[in-house]
């Protein structure tokens, strides 16, 4: 058993390429693997093919220094790192798609004494599953799920808990947990991490491992949740929840989140779910907390229309797009629900402003929104939305919202 020299990352996204870019900058030989030939012909130039503070120099020094390249095939490594998505089905389970098709891809190049680790965030048991998949298709091998301590190919589960815009430094300084189908797998993946990670790194079984990144997010959905009902209460009765919430929070154990439109992003508006479907009658909190959070929009849009019927031809202004402030990541949004929704009941003309991104998604580009700057929609809006507490909507002037029928789901502006 040695440690690791040669790593293949498959996925090479959000998180799958600055663990690529973390692994190389540590003087790893690092292949990064793409179904997405634009996104291959980027990373091997130097360049990130999405903005995230820090990477976009990771890459171009670990490209030039041979230590990164990418292609659209795996070959042969010590360590497989596979950060795909894994996205929920119209029944709200997960789709494993992705995670099955890489694995059909590095199955092929493995080799005795290689380890595999998934790090996309996986309902409860799918370790175990990716190695049974492995085993269907190098039945020469022996696994993990089978062959416990005695197997040829080591497997664990290492999920990600990175924020978006702090990436490249919580990669490294977070703690990880890390589950192996055996404590020699387990090892074998802290060998790995310990590379890069100066966190503390925490041992444990695969499916612990599952449910721990599960966990996390909801716990988080379940804290919005309760913050977001408030929200609704407090609109029922006509008085302020931020109010409410900066009140109660006066007291020494209280800690209210901070009501808003919805809950958006990749991880906390997916993973409860997944957690509801390996245990559905188990999971009845999780469950009721994603379904207030996913109500969520459609009751701001209603608070809208309420507003918008009283102008005769309304201009509303929709500020914020991302699914949280100073990003340009439009993943799952509430804010992107509710401006589709607030076009197709034709409320009026709709002002759009987002200024981390330089165009509107498609479907709000069919949809004739109108993407404009933060002042074109203060000068030209009757009803003012606020979606997203960007820092550049904080300093707007109570001058410049004068006249306006003002909806401001973040309290930014109380």
């Amino acid at each position: 058993m040695s440690e690791p020299t040669s790593v293949c990352v498959v996925g090479l996204g959000y998180i799958g390429l600055p663990t690529a870019a973390a692994l190389a900058t540590q003087g790893l030989d690092v292949v990064g693997v793409d179904v997405n030939p634009a996104t291959v012909k980027t990373i091997n130039a130097g360049r990130a093919p999405f903005t995230e503070p820090d990477l976009a120099i990771a890459i171009s020094g670990a490209v030039s220094l041979r230590r990164l390249r990418a292609r659209e095939t795996p070959e042969p490594a010590d360590a497989f790192i596979l950060a795909v998505p894994t996205p929920f089905l119209a029944d709200r389970t997960a789709d494993l798609s992705c995670v099955r098709a890489a694995t059909e891809a590095i199955a092929p190049v493995l080799k005795a004494d290689d380890l595999v680790v998934l790090e996309s965030t996986s309902p409860p048991g799918t370790t175990v599953q990716m190695s049974r998949w492995l085993a269907e298709l190098r039945p020469d091998l022996v696994w993990p799920h089978s062959g416990g301590e005695q197997s040829d190919v080591h497997v664990a589960h290492c999920p990600e808990r990175v924020l978006p815009g702090r990436i490249m430094f919580e990669i490294v300084t977070n703690d990880r947990v890390i589950g192996g189908l055996s404590d020699c797998c387990a090892r074998r993946a802290e060998e790995l991490y310990s590379t890069f990670v100066r966190g503390d790194l925490l041992l444990t079984d695969a499916t612990t491992a599952e449910l721990v990144k599960l966990s996390e997010n909801a716990y988080r959905d379940v804290n919005i949740a309760f913050a977001n009902e408030l929200s609704l209460i407090s609109d029922h009765l006509e008085i302020d929840v931020h109010e409410v919430v900066a009140l109660a929070n006066h007291h020494p154990r209280v800690n209210i989140l901070s009501p808003g439109p919805g809950v958006g992003g990749h991880c906390i508006a997916v993973d409860p779910w997944f957690i509801v479907s390996a245990a559905p009658e188990a999971a009845r909190l999780i469950r009721l907390a994603r379904e207030v959070n996913d109500a969520k929009p459609g009751h701001v849009v209603d608070e809208v229309a309420k507003v918008a019927r009283r102008f005769r031809k309304p201009v509303i202004a929709a500020l914020g797009l991302a699914y949280k402030a100073n990003v340009g990541d439009l993943r799952e949004s509430p804010a992107v629900q509710i401006v589709t929704k607030l076009i197709e009941q034709d409320l009026g003309r709709v002002l759009v402003v987002e200024p981390h991104v330089s165009t509107l998604p498609p479907s709000l580009t069919s949809a004739n929104a109108e993407l404009v700057s933060l002042n074109q929609a203060l000068s030209e809006a009757d009803v003012i939305v606020l979606l997203v507490d960007h820092t550049a909507f904080k300093s707007v002037k109570r001058s410049a919202l004068r006249g306006k029928a003002i909806l401001d789901t973040r309290g930014l502006w109380r």
